[in-house]
């Protein structure tokens, strides 16, 4: 995938990775193979009797469905529990209100926000997505890893990892400062951000694994590797990524990437309503952590283009409606039965 040495086709076996979905829990819902005595006929399952139920999918697979929570919105909780418990106890302390953090509209001044769901803001989500990945690494369960993301076995630069880089949290303008310089670097989208968090959450719910100081930059290397290459129409090469990171082997990119896609199942699919789902999450984890999103005054030109996509629109909704109406018409006339006059020779 983007290098004339293909990442899938490599010498090395697989690694050795532990189930999708927790195997004791969906042993109740897999179905027997076995043959009858009198029926050597071998036994399909149909597709319906190994699918997971709704319930444990939606618990066991959050990228996946748009009803079930971001894993990172749920580890932000508790942090932004005890940033609120902390501003009331300020607020209460101090008896003159300070300075207006945000813009709000008035009768002359109207404030837009120019981030949407189909064109983000590109500095505002890279900020909101790396602080999503700090709560990951902050609140994290345990230390599960794999030596493809150990940075001690696959470092991405010649000088020595310290002793302690698996025992330090990185902080969240760490995390930032290493996305920007790979999004300004490749040019790329803010689309393509939500979809890098969408694969991370992903992988560690299919592989099972931990995202640490140990392994948090080839993690995050490789999700934006495969999303860049999954979003946009022209994708940036794996040796473009090396002279990005001047330390970096092209081997060693397409190695990580085949090791990420069996971890996937490449299962790459990102469905509209997941999309919507993240850039929303992220919206609100911005909300709770004061990351305002930027607001613009509304100018005149802002303004007509606003009104012309509105029109455009009713436009359209009109023409839906009077051809829904055309066909309930129509499906009236065959409800009434007609009875035609007897003809008597």
């Amino acid at each position: 995938m983007g290098n004339t040495v293909s990442c899938c086709v490599s010498p090395e076996s697989s690694p050795k990775l532990p189930s999708r979905q927790p195997a004791e829990r969906l042993e109740e819902f897999q179905t027997s193979t076995e043959v009858s005595d009198d029926n050597t006929v071998p036994y399909l399952q149909h597709i319906s009797d190994r699918e997971v139920p709704d319930e444990l999918a939606l618990e066991s697979n959050p990228s996946d469905h748009a009803r079930a929570s971001t894993i990172f919105l749920s580890k932000s909780q508790t942090d932004v529990r005890d940033k609120r418990k902390s501003n009331h106890i300020n607020h209460i302390s101090h008896t003159s209100p300070g300075p207006l953090s945000k813009k709000y509209s008035s009768c002359s001044t109207i404030f837009i926000d120019d981030s949407t769901v189909s064109q983000p803001n590109l500095k505002s989500t890279i900020k909101c997505v790396t602080l999503a990945i700090y709560y990951h690494i902050k609140n994290r369960d345990s230390d599960r890893s794999l030596d493809i993301f150990d940075e001690k076995f696959h470092p991405l630069s010649r000088e020595p990892v310290p002793d302690d880089y698996s025992c330090v949290d990185p902080e969240h303008k760490l995390i930032y400062r290493f996305v920007r310089t790979l999004f300004s670097a490749a040019q790329l989208t803010a689309e393509c951000a939500i979809v890098t968090l969408v694969y991370l959450e992903r992988l560690l719910t299919y592989a099972e694994l931990d995202i640490c100081p140990a392994n948090w930059k080839r993690i995050v290397l490789g999700a934006i590797l495969l999303a860049s290459k999954v979003w946009d129409d022209q994708a940036v090469w794996n040796v473009d990524y090396c002279q990005i990171l001047k330390d970096i082997t092209v081997e060693d990119m397409n190695e990580m990437e085949r090791h990420f896609l069996e971890l996937l199942q490449f299962n790459i699919n990102v469905p509209a309503s997941v999309y919507a789902k993240y850039y929303f999450d992220l919206r609100q984890l911005a909300d709770d952590n004061n990351l305002s999103f930027p607001l613009e005054p509304l100018n005149n030109q802002r303004a007509q283009k606003l009104e012309a996509i509105s029109r455009l629109c009713e436009d359209k909704y009109k023409e839906l409606s009077r051809a829904a109406m055309r066909r309930s018409i129509s499906a009236d006339n065959l409800i009434g039965i007609r009875r035609s006059n007897a003809v008597l020779s």
